[in-house]
């Protein structure tokens, strides 16, 4: 049989999330062509013809061929009269408040807590409360947060870091022992204190209005009565719970099946936590310290020692989050704001102080000089947060050094116009949610929380009805490095919130989650806005880039140039000249993240608000 017989068939599922490849013999359309591709999506079939392609080329490259055509061959399903064709919706927009989260009834949640008098930390606090009841698959009181705080009253901004810390008992040395090059991703062994609570009470403090108790009393409503599962919740929620109940981890049926049944809930199906309410219930009563110094943190402990790990009940009573200032760079006008490490939030102002240097208004969005340079610097700035970002409490990271404009001009003339493998310079010295509230006095919150790994580590404590996350195991376990692991100390974090301001006065709140994709996430709102022209809505919509393969903070070293990872919406033209350039291209599954933002427009004194569709996500606003 001839080349012009072989058909390969891509077929996907209505979520594009599986692909099958298969050779068939069947009868050429078109004998003379060297490969015909049928491309199957959503039942539709496409058949495309090459006859003029180098036979070389096709027979190593059949596959990847295949795909690229696939990708090409998108087409966005929006016919909008307004506004990019690849927007899913027009930006909501209210004068009294905003409320931005990955789940329509927590957003209702923070609306109203706003409609009764709370301020934007209270929305946001009630709606992340919710959260870790309503999608539990990215958040929860076992995990971290950490959050970006408009105060308009002072008219600055202030940063919250609540991450928590090591065990103090575990050391190094039991790693040696076991042989171990790496932390577990699972079980007791990677298992920080939580800070997520601690958080809410240092933020309520310094900002709240509303009693606790009347903040937490919409999620332990829902708990004991119910809410019923969105799509996208559902389908991470039936991959991550049979996954858990394969280890064998204790208390995960109980707590995340349909009345402890083993059934796992589906979309629309109606589910309760009354563990969960019971747990909410004693912060509500007793404070910071009912979690942290009572019973909650005493079962914990206890039930952590039983599954061999060494998290303490001294651990939790030692625990406090951190006042931080956030840090900036100036982007075409615009201060765009991060936390400090040990989070990679630096990691977008390094990669927004190289990709300055380029004119944007003369570069296409979505062409190839566009997605190269990005990349190009994303590449530069990973090798800077693998080799420098940790703990500074522990490492004196160099940050102003990394986010001045003579480093980052330093590091942009190391671009040329091929894909470049870099190395990081020279310096003396996952599954998260995101949420964005704004209230009627101007304060607006950019708030990020997360387990890590999706639903955590997969110890859930007896009764409390929620897991513990895992972000013990981005640690190095390499000796000398800035983030190697040492008892007490805070892990490497990739959740970030970001905030811009604009002549001193506050622009957005915004995030994008999604584990290492997060820093280009953000540049790529900031670009998709500054340079591009995009309204915060079609900021998020637009197809994005995604790169892997950088070294990291773990001690893992560059895959060669790595590969870019493109969502549909980029043409073939756009993906030949990449892998002309050198690069690597391929398809993401679900690496693209999810975002949500508000923007103050203070000369028509109302806020804007967008939440994309790749999460079920919702902003409204009153």
């Amino acid at each position: 049989m001839g080349t012009g017989n072989l058909l390969w068939i891509l077929e996907s599922d209505f979520l594009g999330e599986r692909f099958e490849r298969r050779s068939q013999r069947r009868e050429a359309e078109n004998p003379d062509a060297l490969l015909q591709i049928l491309v199957i999506r959503d039942g539709q079939e496409t058949n495309y013809q090459f006859t003029s392609l180098p036979k070389q080329f096709i027979m190593k490259n059949i596959f990847l061929t295949s795909l690229l055509i696939f990708i090409a061959s998108s087409t966005f399903a929006q016919d909008r009269l307004t506004g990019k064709n690849f927007a899913t919706r027009a930006e909501v927009i209210a004068q009294n408040g905003m409320v931005a989260t990955s789940q329509p009834l927590a957003t209702q949640v923070g609306l109203d807590i706003l409609k009764k008098g709370g301020s934007a930390i209270d929305a946001a606090i009630a709606a992340n409360a919710a959260l870790g009841l309503m999608e539990p698959t990215g958040c929860g009181m076992g995990g971290d947060l950490f959050a970006i705080v408009w105060d308009a009253k002072t008219q600055k901004l202030y940063g919250l870091n609540a991450s928590g810390r090591s065990p103090k008992s575990l050391t190094i040395d039991y790693f040696k022992e076991k042989g171990l090059s790496k932390i577990p991703s699972h079980g007791p062994i990677p298992v920080s204190v939580p800070g997520a609570v601690d958080g809410w009470f240092e933020l309520h403090g310094k900002f709240g209005k509303l009693p606790m108790k009347e903040i937490l009393a919409p999620a332990i409503k829902y708990a004991n009565e119910g809410f019923p599962l969105t799509q996208y919740i559902a389908a991470l929620w039936g991959r991550s719970v049979p996954f858990y109940l394969s280890k064998g981890f204790p208390n995960v049926k109980e707590t995340y099946t349909i009345n402890g049944s083993g059934k796992v809930p589906e979309k629309g199906d109606v589910f309760k936590n009354k563990y969960l309410a019971n747990t909410l219930s004693k912060i509500a009563q007793g404070g910071r310290d009912a979690y942290y110094k009572g019973d909650i943190a005493k079962t914990i402990a206890s039930f952590i020692k039983e599954q061999g790990g060494y998290l303490s009940f001294e651990d939790f009573a030692s625990h406090k989050s951190e006042w931080v200032d956030p840090v900036s760079t100036n982007y075409r006008g615009y201060d765009v704001w991060e936390l400090p490490p040990n989070g990679q939030g630096i990691t977008a102002l390094q990669m927004l102080n190289i990709l300055e240097h380029y004119d944007f208004s003369k570069i296409p969005f979505g062409s190839d000089e566009h997605i190269h340079y990005f990349v190009e610097a994303k590449k530069l700035a990973f090798e800077d947060r693998a080799k420098y970002y940790a703990d500074m409490d522990f490492f004196d990271v160099p940050v102003g050094q990394l986010i001045s404009k003579e480093y980052g001009k330093e590091r942009q003339a190391l671009i040329t116009e091929q894909a470049g493998k870099y190395e990081a310079g020279e310096i003396s010295a996952g599954e998260t949610i995101y949420l964005t509230t704004a209230d009627k006095d101007g304060n607006m919150v950019s708030f990020i929380q997360s387990n890590y790994r999706g639903m955590g580590s997969g110890m859930v404590a007896p009764g409390v009805g929620f897991m513990l996350q895992d972000r013990g195991e981005l640690f190095s376990l390499v000796e000398g490095q800035a983030n190697t692991y040492e008892p007490g100390k805070r892990p490497f974090h990739t959740i970030i919130p970001a905030f811009i301001t604009k002549d001193g006065k506050p622009y957005m709140s915004f995030g994008v989650m999604g584990g290492d994709f997060q820093p280009m996430g953000h540049c790529e709102i900031v670009m998709n806005m500054i340079d591009f022209g995009m309204n915060i809505q079609e900021a998020g919509d637009a197809p994005r880039i995604d790169h892997a393969g950088s070294s990291t903070p773990m001690g893992k070293p560059a895959d060669g140039t790595g590969m870019i990872k493109l969502e549909d919406g980029f043409d073939y033209e756009t993906i030949r000249q990449l892998m002309i350039r050198g690069h690597k291209v391929g398809y993401g599954l679900g690496s693209y993240g999810g975002y949500q933002a508000i923007k103050y427009d203070a000369a028509q004194g109302v806020y804007y608000g967008a939440s994309e569709s790749r999460k079920d996500g919702q902003a409204a606003g009153y």
